[in-house]
């Protein structure tokens, strides 16, 4: 008892100091690079050594957990209901995966390299207060993305609940339909908001045992279900003897646009890479993800294919989405199977919030008020934002465009990784002063911390394909020619934005920001005593 008064107590006294603005300052740390009269915290410097803990299991284990969600597994329905078949689905999910791998291990290597999050990195590109402009776009798509996926582990809730107590189905509703939710489905997404939120609290390098745990239980709920979908059917359906009920120009504009549609799904953890690649024990393991990526995306899709067409011979149509193929499951031992694959798609949701949306838009947060907030309170803010303020369920119930408009939101990030990936490997080599990153007025202030070439590239990757974001949000608007080079949004951004970037660097170059080719790159912090010298770079003294 005595030990509970003393917390309460402490508790108590720590409350009190909060009662002025003064009171949630962060105390600044004397290992931080921010000059005097600017202020940075831990969460954004340079990763210690004793927080370099990622393997290349690790590295499995995060995309095992990012990518085995309900929406990976139902993005084969996307490609099969427009009129295409599995092949196209199957060739359109290898292709795109394979190229946003290659993005997301690129655009990794600031962070495994450099020891800094994204929105540290990309003031070498955009200028240390040009930087605001992506870590902004960033960070709502990450919080608009979080309210899905939260929502989506809630329906889960359900399912799991429901196996255990029937009567769970059956809750009198009290709210109005204008509520765009019922009393069952509130109880669920409180419960599991609540169950959630603890994971979000723990610190990025110590959540790889989390990511391991979850790639073991919801691969094999996804195994067993289609399984278990198959053997009750008597085999996988009749799904590969379907033909396409398009030809043509329609087909080949389908097929480039749904290509488009699997790249750009992961722009928001293509951006933000770097706060997780960060952590690992040596850079190169980041390469790995070149070949997990895409596998680990062909494999949950190809399952969901596979489930699809088999519940087609017991429901008589084909059900996508693995909640509600589960929740069909009402005998004894259907039950017991519904609640773990309700448990382990529960944790398959936390585990995508944790990995591609909270902890990013947590570290976006932080570094635009990093005097006032680190990544824990970031992650509280970002999680009471889109768990509740968003009000998840109406923007999943009645308001279908603007989901169109947050898929399309890829017409920011797409440049955002393409200068990102042109500025670290073709404009500067790899050569980064990390300390110049915290400065102001240091060596990536470019004219009043903007880079002009980085705002240039921007406006030609988005421009062109603003007609597209428009039509998305309104589909009643005509835009004529223009929509096809909408369904090229992320190939178009990336490249374009990526080649004005190198070109307007190689004729009108930042000279101040370049080190000499003689520079020597060494990985992140030399450590003497506590922490107290970082460096990035040295001069190599024998040349």
């Amino acid at each position: 008892m005595d030990y509970i008064s003393q917390r309460l107590g402490s508790v108590q006294q720590n409350l009190k100091g909060k009662h002025h603005v003064s009171g949630w300052v962060l105390p600044k740390q004397r290992t931080s690079f921010a000059p005097e009269g600017t202020w940075t915290n831990a969460d954004l410097d340079v990763t210690p050594p004793e927080r370099q803990l990622w393997t290349s299991l690790s590295v499995i284990g995060y995309w095992l957990s990012g990518i085995l969600s309900v929406q990976t597994w139902s993005i084969g329905a996307s490609i099969l209901v427009i009129g295409l078949t599995w092949r196209e689905a199957v060739w359109t999910i290898i292709v795109g995966s394979v190229v946003m791998a290659f993005a997301i291990a690129f655009n990794g290597a600031p962070g495994a390299y450099l020891r800094v999050p994204f929105p540290v990195w990309i003031r070498a590109s955009f200028g240390y207060h040009g930087a605001k402009f992506p870590i902004i776009c960033r960070m709502i798509t990450a919080l608009f993305w979080h309210a899905i996926q939260t929502y989506t582990g809630s329906t889960a809730m359900t399912v799991m609940l429901t196996a255990i107590w029937p009567s769970y189905a059956n809750i009198p509703n009290h709210l109005p339909e204008s509520a765009g939710t019922t009393t069952k489905g509130l109880l669920s997404h409180f419960l599991f908001w609540s169950i959630q939120l603890p994971f979000l609290l723990i610190h990025p390098h110590r959540l790889k045992w989390f990511f391991v745990f979850k790639a073991i239980i919801a691969t094999t709920a996804a195994v067993g279900t289609t399984i278990a979908v198959c053997v009750m059917a008597g085999g996988s359906g009749d799904i590969w003897d379907q033909n396409p009920t398009v030809s043509g120009w329609t087909r080949a504009w389908l097929i480039v646009s749904t290509l488009t549609a699997q790249t750009s799904s992961w722009s928001t953890v293509g951006a933000n890479i770097s706060d997780f690649t960060r952590y690992v024990k040596r850079p190169g393991s980041i390469y790995y993800q070149t070949i997990v990526f895409p596998v680990i995306c062909f494999l949950i899709a190809f399952l969901g294919i596979v489930s699809a067409s088999a519940s087609k011979i017991l429901y008589g149509e084909y059900v996508w989405d693995p909640l509600v193929l589960t929740s069909k499951w009402t005998s004894p031992g259907g039950r017991a199977a519904a609640f773990y694959c309700g448990l382990a798609w529960m944790v398959a949701q936390i585990g995508v919030n944790v990995a591609a949306n909270v902890i990013s838009a947590s570290n976006d947060l932080s570094s635009l008020f990093p005097k006032y907030l680190n990544i824990r309170r970031a992650a509280i803010i970002c999680t009471v934002t889109g768990g509740w303020v968003m009000v998840p369920w109406k923007i999943i119930t009645s308001a279908a465009s603007l989901l169109n408009f947050m898929g399309s939101l890829a017409v920011f990030l797409a440049p955002i990784v393409g200068i990102s990936i042109s500025d670290y490997w073709v404009v500067k080599q790899g050569r980064v002063e990390v300390s110049e990153l915290y400065n102001p007025r240091g060596r990536y202030a470019y004219r009043a911390g903007w880079n002009w070439r980085a705002i240039v590239a921007m406006l030609v990757g988005i421009g062109p394909v603003m007609p597209g974001l428009a039509a998305n949000v309104n589909p009643s608007l005509d835009i004529g020619g223009a929509k096809y080079l909408g369904d090229l949004v992320w190939y178009y951004g990336f490249l374009s934005a990526s080649l004005v970037y190198i070109g307007l660097s190689m004729y009108w170059p930042a000279r101040e920001t370049l080190l000499p080719p003689d520079t020597l790159v060494i990985d992140g912090i030399k450590e003497s005593g506590n922490l107290e010298t970082k460096l990035s770079w040295k001069k190599d003294e024998e040349s």
